[in-house]
């Protein structure tokens, strides 16, 4: 189906029609689907743009990740069929952060599926295709990493994410920087530090944010952040453009 770029969801409709391909290829799960809704609804809620807040906690994040010893961004399906060039551009401004490829449904044609996308996007070396250790009290293969990669670091980008995995990660503390549009779901409430934003949008501010940070060494030390607060702005955004939307329709009554 040709989508023709005069339609005022064009962005939206491409995006989805991605997603439809994906999931007939493989790289995408159908239950992939079903969360990207979701996550456009929230979108929709937020204005869909980068608030302020949001803006906030990904210049904070970038500071993480340049303060990290051993940064790594976990990639799921949708991550790879939605972002897989800004996934790319993060690791380029960022060369010492790895890509690791981490599913929740996992089959080892899938996560190389999902590794050859990554690599056609410009990804080099990229981890978790042959897992080589656990993550303890994780009964899904979202357990399954690489030694070298999510089970070394100390800092994890986990765009996408499911709150038990964020849970464990800190459990063994790593620090978890998510990217959530869901400002209540259990990963956004659970992750050190939440970004409440569409995930090309918060992958693009972070590869600006680490190349302007380019020379700064891993110092261990990082910057706070409250994230109750974050998910606390992000809700009053929420509030807004809904009670905005309700003056709007009882005017034209």
């Amino acid at each position: 189906m040709r989508i023709s770029p005069r339609h005022p969801r064009y962005r939206s409709l491409t995006v989805r029609a991605g997603l439809a391909a994906a999931a007939r290829s493989g790289l995408v799960v159908p239950e992939g689907l079903i969360a990207h809704g979701r996550g456009e609804a929230f979108d929709y809620l937020l204005g869909e743009r980068t608030t302020p807040s949001a803006r906030r906690a990904e210049r904070v994040a970038a500071r993480w990740i340049r303060a990290a010893r051993h940064p790594v961004l976990s990639v799921n399906g949708n991550v790879a069929a939605l972002a897989a060039r800004d996934v790319a551009a993060v690791a380029r401004a960022w060369p010492a952060l790895r890509v690791e490829v981490n599913l929740f449904h996992r089959t080892a044609d899938r996560a190389e599926r999902i590794a050859a996308a990554l690599e056609r996007a410009g990804v080099r070396d990229v981890l978790g295709v042959r897992p080589s250790a656990r993550i303890p009290g994780l009964p899904s293969d979202r357990s399954r990493v690489d030694r070298e990669g999510i089970y070394r670091a100390d800092v994890c980008v986990v765009p996408l994410e499911d709150g038990d995995r964020t849970a464990a990660l800190r459990a063994l503390g790593k620090r978890v920087i998510a990217i959530d549009l869901n400002p209540l779901s259990r990963t956004s409430r659970t992750a050190d530090l939440p970004i409440v934003d569409e995930l090309v949008r918060a992958l693009s501010h972070l590869a600006t944010d680490l190349k302007a940070g380019r020379g700064a060494r891993a110092t261990g030390r990082f910057p706070p952040f409250d994230a109750p607060a974050a998910l606390a702005e992000a809700l009053a955004t929420i509030d807004r453009n809904l009670t905005r939307a309700a003056g709007l329709r009882t005017r034209r009554r």
